[in-house]
């Protein structure tokens, strides 16, 4: 009987385990192709430095600014995800955006561009949520920027695999990483 509840304890754990995945908002498709090069950067952290806690769920949980340069003419709309590589159960996603009109080229912190669409993130929220690694843990935030040559036909909502896919093809792309650890 004790060896039994073992077994069945045991594969409700594994049976738990394996449901976790993907659970934060996690992408799966690869990065969209990118003919051309744009260059990502912050006022708040360097690329590969560390992100102040302002812009994380330990402080004010507010987007960092962000600039962008390179951006081609002819760019119809800029796209941001921001996601996190070192997450327990995959890639876990804090932000998604797209739709952002080409100019201005920096956001302030704190919020999207004016007419700009936000996807559904990890935590299950339309809009950003900033870095939260488990204690004890420093993990890596990509921050990549896409200027498209086409506005993305996409819902409210949509995810970081949709807006990948759609971006595909038809973009420039750069990146900005930071990193946090708690």
């Amino acid at each position: 009987m004790q060896r039994r509840l073992v077994i069945v304890a045991a594969a409700a754990a594994v049976g738990l385990v394996s449901g976790c995945e993907g659970d934060g908002g996690g992408s799966s498709a690869a990065a969209p192709s990118a003919a051309r090069r744009i260059t990502a950067t912050s006022t708040a952290f360097t690329d590969g430095g560390t992100i102040p806690r302002r812009y994380t769920c330990d402080g004010g949980n507010v987007s960092p600014p962000l600039s962008f340069s390179g951006v081609p003419s002819g760019t119809k709309g800029l796209a941001v995800l921001v996601e996190d590589p070192d997450a327990p159960h995959g890639t876990f996603t804090h932000w998604v955006v797209w739709n952002a009109p080409p100019s201005p080229t920096s956001w302030p912190a704190g919020q999207a561009p004016r007419g700009a669409a936000q996807g559904r993130n990890g935590f299950k929220k339309n809009g950003y949520g900033g870095p939260c690694p488990p204690k004890g843990q420093r993990h890596h935030y990509v921050f990549s920027a896409y200027a498209a040559d086409r506005t993305l036909d996409l819902p409210s909502g949509a995810s970081a695999d949709a807006v990948k896919r759609a971006l595909n093809g038809h973009t420039a792309a750069g990146h900005l990483t930071g990193l946090y650890g708690r």
